[in-house]
């Protein structure tokens, strides 16, 4: 298996878990009123939720690639507009409304187990976030390639995991969120867009017959 197709996999499921969105925004909340260590229980819940859109996501993706380029490619142009239009979304998303109290989650581990497996976006932003990064090394993707990108998956899962709960609890993280939570919704959806490019640059080429064979 090729370092390129590991390396992929591996940001995939980093990146998955570091964008902010719902479930970044519920650990935010849990970390800055509870601590670090509720927020390391919502994130060990949430795993299970990773996991299980992850592990779908890559058997989708497999499967399209094993059937043929042409179900592959039209896969990733799906997911390319799906990541564009989550990064417009977030470019101009309102800010909300200031002064919100937080929440005190008291089962954090099955907070985190419920908001992870019951999100609806969990699966279509798995697949997309894999398909971008994973299209470049479309040609090796088998099968017999799906236990060692799961294994790589949940090795990224984790990394990613352990960073947040690494800052989470810091005073100046909260407060520098807070200070700039528009920006930092900003630049993730400018990230999301580049995904979108990513999965449109390698799938367009095979549905308008460009690519070499």
């Amino acid at each position: 298996m090729s370092q390129t197709l590991l390396t992929g996999a591996f940001l995939a499921a980093l990146f998955y878990v570091l964008i902010p969105g719902p479930a970044f925004l519920a650990l935010l909340g849990i970390g800055a009123g509870q601590g670090r260590k509720a927020g390391a229980l919502f994130m060990m819940g949430h795993l299970i939720g990773d996991l299980l859109w992850s592990s779908l996501a890559l058997v989708a993706i497999v499967g399209a690639r094993t059937v043929g380029t042409t179900v592959f490619d039209i896969l990733g142009v799906f997911c390319g507009l799906y990541l564009a239009w989550i990064g417009w979304s977030a470019l101009n998303a309102k800010p909300r409304a200031p002064g919100q109290a937080l929440m005190v989650v008291e089962r954090p581990l099955q907070r985190g187990l419920i908001f992870g497996v019951t999100n609806p976006k969990g699966y279509p932003v798995a697949l997309a976030t894999f398909t971008a990064l994973l299209a470049g090394s479309a040609d090796a993707l088998e099968l017999e390639t799906l236990p060692m990108l799961l294994g790589v998956s949940l090795v990224g899962f984790l990394v990613a995991d352990a960073i947040l709960i690494a800052i989470i609890g810091a005073r100046i993280v909260r407060q520098f969120y807070r200070a700039h939570e528009r920006l930092i919704v900003r630049l993730s959806g400018v990230l999301f867009m580049g995904f979108a490019v990513q999965a449109l640059w390698h799938a367009a080429p095979g549905l308008l017959g460009w690519r070499k064979p």
